[in-house]
């Protein structure tokens, strides 16, 4: 019904035609009536003149998310494929559902910031989310599709009170009602008022990080260190709300704190939280996609006309020049390459100019090496440049680039020369 209604009430905008308005449904395969849901969408789509893009999805369900979880993740997966960077998604979210949502976070121990629930206007993976129904009660909703005459579709599962949401539904909440008549109000008010909080907090938290950061995905643990622990919790929360789109559970933040924080800068602690490593390496707390080091056999021929893709993600290129003059032999590194670089007579031990760039283990281990046919080492990456190769590209004005395929890494190598 929500969805039903705010389709409904934005078709009945111009201006929300003229920028070209239309709806999408999410396939999940999850019932037996799925199709004929889609089929009811996309007639009520079409009654409205409203174009509509049906979305099939595979709901994983070996993650351990739970039903509930694995459809979110696959919906929100799906709406990142299909909603364009200049598009706002408009959820049907209203104030019953903000109500559940608070009580939800406030059951598993939330913070300000996910107490905050459901904003209006918010972000997430990149999307650009706007929920207009959010102060509007779900009785108010259902006056509009009466007074419309509009049909939905129910959800039977939405009934079934083995999910935490809809057992607050239909079980807590309503009596909450029964003492406290205007609780869904309440709840949201209460939300609200933390957003405000919240959004305060973020601001000096933002100010105080940014002066902290070495980049977007590195942070020094001296400095954090050097913060009471309490300012330590946000300034974490902060980063990686910045990095993810979400605020990280308690959890995450008590695992930084106790095991990786404290570890011995030689010690290669780390853990995982939704799709995102977080690691210390020597004084610094790195965050970044994890990614499988390049395959120990692998080697290719390139001659630098198109970009060369990596096994595993990331890719070579050449800029400001068509070839080389011969192709080159890319392949993983083995041990105990060396290199001879501008300027200098000898060569120097890749391993070791490697650390001196400060190059992280888990960059070096997906970085490609380039080869001149005649067995010289040319350039690790685009880190490292050998003598041969630096001449070459200066005399055409060109430049070797390396995407190491491991999203948010920032490697100061990269800026950085061997000394």
């Amino acid at each position: 019904m929500d969805s039903t209604v705010l389709l409904h009430a934005l078709s009945s905008l111009p201006e929300a035609r003229e920028r070209g308005l239309r709806a999408i449904h999410v396939h999940h395969g999850l019932q037996a009536e799925a199709d004929a849901w889609a089929g009811h969408c996309e007639a009520f789509a079409t009654q409205l003149g409203i174009p509509i893009a049906v979305l099939r999805v595979q709901v994983d369900r070996t993650e351990g998310r739970g039903a509930e979880g694995s459809a979110r993740a696959a919906r929100l997966a799906a709406f990142r494929s299909a909603v364009m960077g200049d598009e706002v998604l408009a959820l049907a979210h209203h104030r019953d559902d903000q109500a559940e949502t608070v009580l939800l976070r406030l059951l598993r121990g939330a913070g300000g910031d996910g107490l905050a629930a459901m904003r209006r206007r918010s972000r997430l993976g990149g999307l650009h989310l706007w929920r207009p129904l959010l102060a509007w009660p779900r009785s108010t909703l259902r006056a509009h599709a009466d007074a419309h005459a509009l049909r939905w579709v129910e959800d039977p599962s939405n009934a079934q009170t083995d999910f935490d949401r809809n057992f607050l539904r239909h079980r807590v909440l309503p009596l909450l009602r029964e003492r406290w008549p205007h609780a869904d109000a309440s709840l949201a008010r209460s939300a609200s008022l933390l957003a405000e909080q919240a959004t305060y907090l973020r601001t000096t938290t933002g100010t105080a990080l940014d002066a902290l950061l070495l980049a977007p995905t590195i942070l020094p643990i001296h400095g954090l260190l050097a913060c009471p622990r309490a300012q330590r919790a946000h300034l974490l929360r902060a980063w990686l709300w910045r990095l993810h789109g979400s605020p990280p559970p308690a959890r995450v933040l008590a695992t930084i704190e106790s095991d990786v924080l404290p570890a011995r800068h030689d010690r290669a602690a780390r853990l995982e939280w939704a799709g995102m490593a977080i690691r210390r390496w020597r004084d610094d707390l790195y965050a970044h996609s994890p990614q499988a080091p390049l395959p120990t056999d692998w080697s290719t021929r390139w001659d630098g006309r198109a970009p060369l893709s990596l096994p595993g993600g990331g890719r070579l290129e050449l800029h400001g020049a068509d070839a080389f003059d011969a192709p080159l032999t890319v392949c993983t590194r083995q041990g105990g390459e060396r290199i001879r670089l501008p300027g200098r007579a000898h060569h120097h031990a890749l391993k070791h100019l490697l650390q001196t760039c400060e190059v992280p283990p888990w960059t070096r281990a997906r970085m490609p090496l380039l080869f001149a046919p005649d067995g010289e080492l040319l350039a690790a990456g685009d880190a490292i440049l050998s003598a041969r190769m630096h001449d070459w590209l200066r005399e055409r004005g060109a430049c070797l680039r390396w995407d190491d395929g491991i999203e948010g890494v920032t490697r100061a190598a990269h800026r950085a020369h061997p000394d």
